[in-house]
């Protein structure tokens, strides 16, 4: 276990002789170049000291020094040393970046300033968020991971934090109570989720001493000896364990721990249970390869000590929910003191550390993200390997392209936490506010100082939106090439805004290019309620909204017949219902007669219907049924004279080769070439022209002329009529009924 204890020199302040004392007292793990690096940076900021009366650096410096002498306990390189001095010394005056950058390189001034932003969170207050306090302080956890462009930078928090820690005994109660909560519900469960254990344990236990105290000098006075003592006979247990598994031919590699007193109190807490309970205060962990290994482990374990009856669980042979796996036991160790100890693979332990089961995960119940869970992955491996010069500058090189979050983490001024996709603008943050902000928003400060709504926002700046009291979104912010949205949900809810202040504009063109298509095309007006549930919306007049702003084609519900013919009939009354009908057959066209079998069935050649024109049906004599449009004047005429030979027809399943004739009336200026350029559009159409009648009006130089083609469906036909009005001179083309 490394020790993370101070080695700095005694005093409330640090000077040029102080910084001498600490420099010697660095570990030879710093070469002389990095030794070199933190005395510039100390002679720097003692400089800024005597350049200003009464200044407070020489304090700021002790500080500074105890945390990165905690980093140096660590084993970090001399690069976020310095940044930690810089930073915590002179951050209230932090010379330029680009000052930093050219005396100590890009990669510390980049630290110092993820420090910096990191500085602006402070704001903790749940009051009047809409968040609750539990959301708002996992935000800023993942907040600090997504300023961190760099690992080393949460780091050093973590050590300023555990430096404060250790120094909050002089400080009030009532700062020691806010600082001891915040560290609680923020620091230690990073430290947890990163796997360094020194800084979360320490953390946990002053937290404690302060939130409390009592409990926390009950525990203290329950173990029996100090942690030294404890680390000790953990260290005793490790030798004799080591002898006997090489002893069995086993390849094991242990690990201890003794409990700390927060751990210690949170289980008395959670299980309801007395100190005398606990069993384990002090817990060891044998690793080896194979499953068969763990239950011979298990075995010389058990034949050491003898085994409390009650704490023995195998979540090898019935694993957990979450997939994981190891053998927990109890033993009365030495001294007849209890023994924790869980014996698995190294399979099942990568498996229990950073896969589903990782027990960070179930102790802080956080929710999934598979982006922040890929970052904490990637801070513990290298946290792992930063120790192996082998392996370590190859995982870095790919850790600079990998570690990159996909996420920023931004503040509104009263301190709540925004996630949003990388490359997000002001308007996206207004809108993750709420959708009235964002339809409002016509500017944006941040971090104080106007920006561009385009500008692209960075985590920790604090974002305020500037609103106007009336008014909405701009169409320019759905251009992409603008860059103003990033975000799907801003989109949507920009589209929506224009969707419903224009919809009176959309439902008016709507009706009215419906109404053309209906003239042009020569079909009876659709039923528009059951159009409207045919293309999934609640009401006609949202259907015609939808065809005014585009969604849907005028030509789809212009040939939408509404209900079945049958169906018509039975609601509107207008054709008798025959007696002892039968079910409907195939006739020899493309419709389908209800009431008579076998009959042949033709086109009128009077009305040319088409699919789906709304058709009834006639029964000739000696012609089988000839089926005509429900408009049809003939069929007008014989619903008056033999209503009885009318009989319900519907149009089948068209083939796909199908085609039937219509009539096409077009009136132009007469000029030459006209008809040419009609028959090349019909040409270009692929439509067979089966009959061409002109008339010319000398008087009023006009012409007049009727199409007969042959078309396949609606959609054909309306934009031959659409490409034909766009023809010069053309005054009006419709279908001829």
């Amino acid at each position: 276990m490394v020790s993370i204890t101070s080695h700095i020199p005694e005093g409330d302040r640090v000077d040029a002789e102080g910084v001498r004392v600490w420099l010697n007292s660095l570990p030879e793990t710093l070469d002389k170049e990095a030794k070199a690096q933190l005395r510039l940076a100390c002679d720097q900021i003692l400089v800024a000291s005597a350049a200003v009366a009464g200044s407070p650096i020489g304090l700021e410096l002790k500080h500074a020094i105890s945390v990165a002498d905690i980093l140096v306990r660590m084993g970090l390189e001399w690069e976020p040393l310095v940044a930690t001095l810089l930073y915590g010394s002179l951050h209230a005056e932090l010379p330029a970046t680009e000052r930093i950058a050219a005396d100590f390189g890009p990669v510390v001034a980049r630290m110092v300033d993820g420090l910096a932003r990191i500085g602006l969170v402070t704001d903790l207050s749940s009051e009047g968020r809409q968040e609750s306090r539990e959301q708002h302080i996992e935000n800023l956890r993942r907040m600090m991971l997504g300023i961190a462009e760099d690992i080393r930078v949460v780091l050093i928090v973590l050590a300023e934090r555990l430096h404060e820690m250790r120094m909050l005994k002089q400080r009030s109660p009532e700062v020691q109570q806010v600082v001891a909560q915040e560290t609680l519900e923020i620091y230690a469960p990073l430290a947890n989720r990163l796997g360094i254990w020194q800084i979360k344990w320490e953390l946990e236990d002053l937290c404690l001493r302060y939130l409390h105290p009592d409990e926390y000098r009950e525990i203290a006075s329950w173990l029996d000896g100090r942690r030294a003592d404890r680390e000790a006979f953990i260290a005793s247990i490790i030798e004799l364990l080591e002898n006997k598994f090489s002893e069995a031919g086993i390849e094991a590699e242990i690990s201890g721990r003794p409990k700390h007193i927060y751990s210690i109190w949170r289980k008395m807490q959670r299980k309801a249970v007395d100190f005398d309970q606990i069993f384990d205060l002090r817990a060891l962990r044998v690793l080896v390869n194979s499953v068969a290994d763990c239950y011979a482990v298990l075995g010389i374990i058990h034949g050491t000590w003898r085994h409390i009856p009650g704490e023995f669980d195998d979540y090898i042979a019935t694993p957990k929910a979450n997939m994981y796996r190891s053998i927990h036991s109890a033993v009365i160790g030495p001294d007849d003191k209890p023994l924790e100890i869980q014996i698995r693979t190294h399979e099942m332990h990568e498996h229990a550390e950073l896969g589903v089961a990782a027990h960070w995960r179930y102790k802080e119940a956080g929710r999934e993200d598979a982006e922040f869970e890929r970052r904490i992955t990637l801070m513990r491996n290298w946290l792992e390997m930063k120790d192996d010069p082998a392996g370590a500058e190859d995982f870095v090189d790919a850790l600079k392209v990998d570690f990159g979050s996909q996420h920023i983490y931004a503040l509104t001024p009263q301190g709540r936490v925004i996630e949003l996709p990388r490359g997000s603008t002001a308007v996206d943050f207004a809108y993750a506010i709420h959708s009235g902000v964002g339809d409002r928003c016509r500017g944006a400060k941040v971090d104080g100082r106007i920006a561009p709504l385009t500008q692209p926002l960075e985590s920790g700046q604090t974002v305020e939106i500037l609103t106007a009291r009336d008014g909405g979104p701009s169409r320019d912010w759905l251009s992409p090439h603008l860059g103003y949205i990033r975000t799907s949900k801003a989109r949507n809810r920009v589209r929506h805004w224009f969707k419903q202040q224009d919809y009176e504009q959309h439902l008016e063109a709507g009706r009215t290019a419906l109404e053309r298509e209906v003239e042009r095309l020569g079909v009876p007006r659709p039923d528009l309620e059951q159009a409207a549930l045919r293309f999934n919306f609640k009401r006609a007049d949202d259907l015609l909204a939808a065809v005014g702003r585009g969604e849907v084609s005028p030509v789809q519900v212009a040939g939408v017949s509404g209900r079945p013919a049958r169906s018509r009939l039975r609601k509107e009354g207008d054709l008798p219902r025959r007696r002892h009908q039968r079910e409907p057959v195939k006739g020899a066209g493309d419709v389908i007669v209800e009431g008579e079998d076998d009959l042949l069935t033709h086109m009128a050649r009077c009305c040319k219907p088409v699919p789906y024109d709304d058709i009834t049906g006639f029964i000739t004599r000696g012609r089988g049924v000839t089926v005509h449009r429900r408009d049809c004047p003939v069929i007008r005429k014989q619903q008056e004279t033999e209503p009885e030979r009318l009989v319900e027809v519907e149009w089948a399943h068209q083939p796909i080769d199908a085609t039937y004739p219509v009539d096409i009336r077009v009136l132009a200026g007469d000029r030459k070439g006209l008809l040419r350029d009609i028959s090349a559009i019909l040409t270009n159409e692929e439509v067979d022209v089966i009959g061409v009648s002109t008339q010319s009006d000398r008087k009023r130089d006009q012409a007049s002329m009727r199409f007969t083609v042959e078309i396949q469906d609606m959609r054909q036909l309306s934009r031959i009529l659409e490409k034909v009005a766009q023809l010069h001179d053309v005054l009006q083309v419709r279908r001829q009924v």
